[in-house]
């Protein structure tokens, strides 16, 4: 640019008045070439001579043109159309700028109050020349006969180590109330007078960076910010805090991966769905179990997604690892109040999963050396500042801590399982990016020498996100998810077996998302789903085996979708989210259906017709209407409060004789027999910032209702059942609770308190005797938890040394107890209790752990972090299930404990 001043110098403002009358006509064709190729043709073929810089334009955008007897500035106009260039004719010499005009004359007309520009700016050199500031940034196209005085600014927050989109850090313009906050995307857009002004990015975690820009029309502008090294005192657990204000969703929670890592948990794992155990309304049926209730909710009422495609068993070990490397998650989304529209499929949650992107810069790595398990995540930047390449695995060596454990059928066990992930992500341009993700994983374990039990998940999905304007957007997903079991039983009686089970999933939804103005936000689309489920087939084992082969009738179920929402301002202080979602099922064929009798009890009896149905025909649809609306009132910066309300459909249920979730349950789908579930949840939050120490306090109520929940018969056999449906039955659920937390962000001592008051109950009722449980009155479920409460703590001695612990109590779980015995026609039988009358005892657990920074220098190989923790430190003989065993005409009880001593670990995670 100093070049185009000094030739500004020598030509003399004296031509510069009389060179923009130049009117010479020129004709010129081409076809398919760059425009530097084009603007050198101009030179070959005409008197003129072009002035600017190669790296001004890309090579590899190709253009075609037509003229004849038109004036070189109609050519020019059409050659640098759909660019940041102007052109500055001054005899036969043609001057490119690039964003900027050259004025010959002050255009007093302007609206805005800034000079033109002459020369790009640059700050003063400091006087020790120890830092030089960043030029100006000049943004869009200056046009002559523009009017607008409003230009939009938009652009992406990452970091500058991994790349990885931020998302809650504000942007805003100096000296002005012009701000805004980035998404979850970490994309922002501004609205800014023409002219210079100044762009300031302020994050409590990251270092602040500004920049000068001169905004001519819309632009982009990305910002790269660095880590603050020297801040330790991270939040562990977000409850969205900005996101809370600026949204009306109620009942959202965000994990941090890379906040969990002060936390003890089992084994030394980092495992961010362990953590969301210590959150209010998030329980497990015991330690060591798979699966979630959430708001008193079963464990399959649970959408849980790794980007955007379904994990049907996200537990590895009997439930005390979650499935997925913890190196390459970024964060997770846990919807447990006002689900958005967008999602659908299920009664209580949404567990979005949220993986990492890779690093576009360099090379770069994490991983973990443990006990029980290590595991590695590269990343790899495979085009600069556009692809790049994650990819990670994990494995586990945990057969020499089960021979440890009291349970004499897990001491005699073994147990593996390894996971690998695969991620590529590429930002083709400022309006198109794609991302693919590949996950697998396998377990394998036997609690008899002579069963092998395994298990694996199996999911794909592809993304493509493309910006129409700043304003409009639309995603576009598609996944395939596979969840399959097995179990090996080889023995020297003639009963050897082989039996398997498979779910697939094919999912595609498109969502669109438009800013009408700043009052009004609508997202709204379509999705889609295929299940395709092989209820489980049996085939004997070896050339002695007499087993007879089994193989139930595949299942398919087509789920489909619109939904739609807005994202209401109303005012300043009241903000309105309201979203529908109409959804829509079909179970299809092939398929043999049976008909039963009415106003009977279904068995095999009572069949009156079986109806055959042919590949892919309708056999029975359902669906309906689920709005979705949530309410925020802001009294002050400091108090608001948040109402809810929900309505959701689930057309596929969990088939289940355990307590918890288990690898080998199956899942049904919604058919003749067997109703949809349906739910609605109402729920209200009070949200309070407190100014001692930083502290914030949140209570949130709720109450639900549902319809059809799947249970059975006692004594009901539920696998390899060509008549399922005469052993299940449906009925009414209702929970109820109050969720309180009081979180400290920041500060040597940080942390949070969450306690919960929960109650879950299930009615099962029937005019016919054998399908009531408890004479049809409501009876707690077997999650039923009333007292939840979990403290987190974590106390800073040093920037590198700190201290942390988990104290968990919950109130025991219900239990149905053998009360005595009777005689019928001379045989002797067991009397139980109504179910779940009783409880096993309560539940409680300290951890504790130490935790080692390594040093902070910024050169070194790779930075470091130990974790010394121990597990359940009290020794607490916690019991994970009772049992009846009749000794000498007694009946006696015995508990089951997972963890019944101490288990100190040493864990060693690294960073390059």
């Amino acid at each position: 640019m100093r070049i185009l001043t000094i030739l500004l110098l020598f030509f003399g403002f004296n031509q510069l008045l009389h060179s923009q009358g130049e009117k010479n006509t020129i004709s010129i064709n081409y076809s398919n070439i760059n425009r530097i190729a084009v603007l050198e043709k101009i030179e070959a073929s005409t008197g003129y001579k072009f002035y600017f810089q190669d790296n001004w334009f890309d090579k590899n955008v190709l253009i075609s043109g037509n003229y004849s007897n038109k004036t070189i500035q109609e050519v020019l106009s059409k050659v640098l159309e759909d660019t940041d260039l102007n052109f500055f004719i001054i005899n036969n010499k043609i001057i490119l700028t690039k964003n900027s005009i050259i004025y010959d004359k002050f255009q007093n007309n302007k609206k805005n109050s800034n000079p033109p520009i002459f020369f790009q700016q640059y700050d003063s050199v400091k006087k020790n020349k120890s830092d030089t500031a960043a030029p100006i940034a000049l943004i869009g196209k200056e046009s002559t006969d523009s009017n607008v005085e409003l230009y939009t600014l938009s652009g992406y927050i990452t970091d500058f180590k991994d790349s990885k989109p931020l998302a809650d850090i504000n942007i805003k313009v100096k000296n002005t109330a012009i701000t805004a906050v980035t998404n979850a995307e970490g994309f922002y857009t501004l609205k800014l007078p023409t002219g210079l002004n100044t762009i300031e990015v302020e994050s409590l975690f990251y270092n602040g960076t500004s920049r000068k820009i001169m905004i001519y029309s819309n632009g982009n502008l990305d910002f790269s910010v660095v880590e603050k090294i020297n801040q330790l005192d991270e939040v562990l657990v977000k409850g969205k805090d900005s996101q809370n204000i600026r949204t009306a969703i109620t009942g959202v929670t965000t994990i941090e991966a890379e906040g969990v890592k002060n936390i003890p948990l089992v084994l030394g794992e980092r495992d961010i769905l362990k953590v969301a155990l210590t959150i209010p309304g998030v329980k497990t049926a015991g330690e060591g179990s798979s699966g979630f209730n959430v708001r008193g909710g079963k464990e399959d009422q649970n959408l849980v997604l790794l980007d955007n495609a379904t994990i049907y068993n996200p537990s590895h070990l009997f439930g005390f690892f979650s499935s997925i490397n913890p190196y390459t998650i970024n964060k997770v989304d846990i919807y447990k109040g006002g689900i958005p529209s967008e999602y659908g499929g299920r009664l209580s949650s949404v567990f979005d999963i949220i993986s990492k992107n890779g690093n576009t810069q360099k090379i770069s790595g994490e991983g973990g050396i443990g006990p029980v398990t290590s595991n590695l995540t590269l990343s790899l930047p495979v085009v600069k500042d556009k692809a790049s390449l994650l990819i990670g695995g994990r494995a586990t060596y945990s057969d020499w801590i089960l021979k440890s454990l009291k349970d004499e059928d897990l001491k005699n066990s073994k147990a593996s399982f390894y996971d690998l992930f695969a991620k590529y992500n590429h930002k083709i341009n400022k309006n198109n990016a794609v991302e693919g993700t590949a996950y697998y994983s396998k377990d394998a374990y036997n609690i008899t020498p002579d069963s092998l039990y395994e298990y694996s998940n199996r999911l794909i999905s592809l993304k493509w996100k493309h910006a129409f304007n700043e304003k409009n957007s639309s995603e576009f997903n598609v996944s395939n998810s596979e969840y399959k079991f097995s179990i090996d039983y080889e023995s020297v009686n003639p009963e050897s077996f082989l039996f398997k089970y498979k779910i697939n999933e094919t999912q595609a939804a498109l969502k669109f998302s438009s800013e009408l103005n700043t009052n009004h936000k609508f997202t709204y689309g379509i999705a889609s789903k295929l299940y395709k489920v092989n209820p489980g087939e049996i085939a004997p084992n070896g050339g002695s085996s007499l087993v007879t082969p089994v193989n139930i009738d595949d299942e398919k179920g087509l789920e489909s979708a619109v939904f739609f929402s807005d994202r209401f301002q109303i005012s300043e202080k009241l903000l309105l989210d309201v979203g529908a979602r109409y959804s829509l099922y079909m179970a299809l064929g092939p398929s043999t259906q049976k008909v039963y009798e009415e106003g009977v009890p279904k068995t095999s009896s009572t069949v009156i017709e079986e109806k055959t149905y042919t590949n892919n025909q309708v056999i029975t649809t359902s669906g309906g209407f689920e709005p979705r609306v949530g309410l925020r009132y802001i009294f002050d910066e400091s108090l608001f409060v948040k109402a809810g309300f929900d309505k959701n459909f689930q057309y596929i249920h969990l088939l289940t004789n355990n307590t918890t979730q288990s690898p080998t349950d199956t899942w049904k789908l919604s058919d003749l027999n067997v109703k949809p579930e349906s739910g609605l949840q109402y729920s209200l939050g009070i949200f309070k910032k407190l100014e001692y120490n930083d502290l914030e306090l949140s209570v949130e109520g709720y109450y639900k209702t549902s319809k059809n929940i799947l249970d059975y018969k006692v004594g009901a056999n539920i696998l390899l059942n060509e008549n399922l449906e005469t052993e299940l039955l449906q009925g009414n659920g209702k929970a109820y609770g109050v969720e309180f937390l009081l979180k400290k962000s920041i500060g040597r001592l940080n942390g949070w308190i969450g306690y919960t008051y929960s109650r879950s109950f299930l009615q099962l009722d029937s005019k016919f005797n054998d399908e009531k449980v408890n004479n049809g009155a409501y009876f707690p479920t077997n999650f039923d938890k009333p007292h939840d409460l979990s403290i987190v703590m974590n106390y800073k001695f040093t920037h590198r040394y700190s201290f942390s612990s988990n104290f968990v109590y919950q109130t025991g779980r219900p239990i149905t107890y053998p009360i005595g015995k009777y005689v019928y026609n001379g045989a002797e039988y067991t009397l139980y209790s109504d179910r779940n009358k009783f409880r096993i005892p309560d539940y409680y657990r300290l951890d504790v752990g130490l935790n080692i920074e390594g040093n902070h220098k910024i050169k070194k190989l790779a930075h470091s972090f130990w974790n010394i923790s121990i597990y359940n430190l009290l020794g607490r003989n916690n019991p994970y299930s009772i049992f009846f065993v009749t000794k000498e005409g007694e009946i006696k009880a015995y508990k089951t404990t997972i963890f019944a001593v101490p288990i100190p670990t040493v864990t060693y995670n690294f960073k390059f």
